[in-house]
C-alpha cells in the first residue's frame, strides 16, 4: 500500500504525508478520534464557519513544522531522517489527547488534568505499540531531546502550533486581521547554538504575529459572547457531575457517564490504566447527546442551562475593568430566586462570575522568542525592536465578566 499520501487542505493547499511512520499515525484510532473534535468548541456560535477539528489542526502544524525543517537544513542545520520524522510526529500528536468541545471541559469533569500530559500519555502508548519508534518524538515534545530547537518548534510562543491555530482560525472564523504572516516567519528560523532564533529582519513579522494574536484572542477565543456559551457548557456539566455523584440518575453514554460518576485526577490517569481507555472515546458527540437528553431533566437548572445551550439562548454577559462588587452579585442571584422560583443555592448556579486576561508575550518566560543580531547576538525580542508595540502586547489585560439569565432583565 502506498503511504505517502496528498490531502488538500483548504489553508496550505496540497500537503504531503511523507514517512510509512506518519500516515500509520494519521490512521490510528486516537488521531481520528480528532475528526469529532471541534478547534474551536462554542465559537460557532458566533462565527458560524468556525467548524473545524483538531484533526484539521494536527494536520496543518505538521505541514508548517515539514516547512520550518526545510528552511533550517537549507541554511545548512543538520537534521537526520530520524529527528525530521520524529519532530513532525511530535507536533502531529501534541494535541490527541485533548478534551471535547476545547478547553471548556478540562476542569469541568476533571481535577488538573492538562491535556499536554493526557497527550504524552497516549504517545506513550502508541510507543509500545509502534515498537519504541516514538521515543524521539516524545523526548522532543517533553523538552529532553539534547537539541532543544526542537521542542521550540512544538512548543514556544514562537512554535508551528501557534501559527497554524491562527492562520487555520482566521481562515475560518473570516477574521482576517488575525493571520500571522507564517510563511515569512519560518522563512526566517534559524539555529544559534542548537536553540531556535530570528533573523534580524524579522522583529517585524514577529509584531505582526503578536498583534494578530492578540486581536484573535479578544475577537475570537476570549469573545463574550463564546465566552457566554463555554461557561455554560462548563456549568451545565458541573451540575450533571454533582447530581450523578449525588446518585441521581442523570442520563449519559457509558464513557461519558464513567467520568460523570467519579473524580479522576492526574495521578489516577498514571495509576489506572482503564480511565485512559475510557477517555480516548469521548468526543463532542457524547456531550451533545447528553445535552439533549439533559434539556429534559426534572432538575430546573440542568435542564435550564442544557435547553438554553441547544437554542442559543445563551446567558447574557457583562464585562467590566473591575470584580464586581457583592452588592451587584447578591441582587442578580435575588432576581434568579425570584425568576425561576429556586432555593439560593441553586439560584447561584445561574450566575457566573469570573476573569478573562490576555497578554500576547511574555516576555519573562523561560522560552522568550529570541532574535539573532547582525553581529552575532542573541536578544530577547522585545529588546531588539525599536517600535514600543511588543512592550505594550507583553503586558497582561484582564476584564471581569458575569453572566446571568436575560429572563431577569
Amino acid at each position: 500500500m502506498n503511504k505517502k499520501k496528498i490531502f488538500n487542505d483548504p489553508v496550505y493547499g496540497f500537503v504531503t504525508i511523507p514517512t510509512e511512520l506518519l500516515f500509520d499515525l494519521i490512521e490510528h484510532r486516537y488521531f481520528q478520534r480528532l475528526r469529532r473534535i471541534q478547534q474551536l468548541g462554542l465559537t460557532g456560535f458566533v462565527y458560524p464557519g468556525a467548524l473545524h477539528t483538531r484533526f484539521h489542526h494536527a494536520l496543518g502544524a505538521m505541514h508548517l513544522m515539514s516547512l520550518a525543517l526545510r528552511t533550517l537544513k537549507d541554511k545548512g542545520v543538520k537534521i537526520s531522517a530520524a529527528e525530521g520524522e520524529a519532530a513532525l510526529a511530535a507536533i502531529l500528536l501534541h494535541d490527541v489527547g485533548h478534551g471535547p468541545l476545547s478547553h471548556a471541559l478540562e476542569t469541568a469533569i476533571f481535577q488538573d488534568v492538562p491535556h499536554e500530559q493526557l497527550s504524552l500519555f497516549l504517545m506513550q502508548r502508541l510507543n509500545v505499540e509502534f515498537e519504541g519508534r516514538l521515543t524521539l518524538a516524545i523526548e522532543m515534545f517533553r523538552g529532553s531531546y539534547k537539541r532543544p530547537f526542537f521542542h521550540q518548534l512544538v512548543s514556544s510562543q514562537l512554535d508551528m502550533d501557534r501559527l497554524d491555530y491562527l492562520n487555520r482560525d482566521s481562515f475560518y472564523t473570516g477574521v482576517e486581521e488575525g493571520r500571522p504572516g507564517a510563511d515569512r516567519l519560518i522563512k526566517m528560523l534559524r539555529v544559534h547554538d542548537e536553540r531556535l532564533v530570528l533573523e534580524e529582519k524579522a522583529v517585524y513579522s514577529v509584531e505582526n504575529f503578536l498583534v494578530s494574536r492578540r486581536l484573535m484572542y479578544w475577537q475570537v477565543y476570549l469573545h463574550k459572547t463564546v465566552t457566554s456559551a463555554e461557561q455554560m457548557v462548563i456549568r451545565v456539566v458541573q451540575r450533571a457531575r454533582d447530581l450523578a455523584r449525588q446518585g441521581v440518575d442523570v442520563p449519559a453514554n457509558s464513557c461519558l457517564g464513567y467520568f460523570l460518576g467519579r473524580a479522576v485526577s492526574l495521578d489516577d490517569f498514571e495509576r489506572d490504566d482503564k480511565i485512559l481507555s475510557h477517555f480516548v472515546e469521548l468526543d463532542d458527540h457524547d456531550f451533545w447527546s447528553a445535552i439533549k437528553n439533559w434539556a429534559s431533566h426534572p432538575d430546573k437548572v440542568l435542564s435550564y442551562l442544557a435547553k438554553s445551550i441547544l437554542h442559543r439562548n445563551l446567558l447574557k454577559i457583562v464585562l467590566a475593568p473591575e470584580p464586581f462588587d457583592e452588592e451587584f452579585r447578591l441582587g442578580i442571584q435575588e432576581l434568579i430566586e425570584e425568576k425561576f422560583n429556586l432555593p439560593p443555592a441553586e439560584a447561584a448556579l445561574l450566575m457566573i462570575s469570573g476573569r478573562l486576561s490576555n497578554s500576547a508575550y511574555n516576555a519573562e518566560s523561560q522560552e522568550p522568542i529570541e532574535i539573532l543580531t547582525k553581529r552575532g547576538d542573541v536578544v530577547n525580542v522585545m529588546e531588539a525592536s525599536d517600535l514600543p508595540n511588543i512592550r505594550a502586547l507583553s503586558q497582561r489585560v484582564e476584564k471581569f465578566y458575569i453572566c446571568y439569565p436575560k429572563e431577569i432583565v
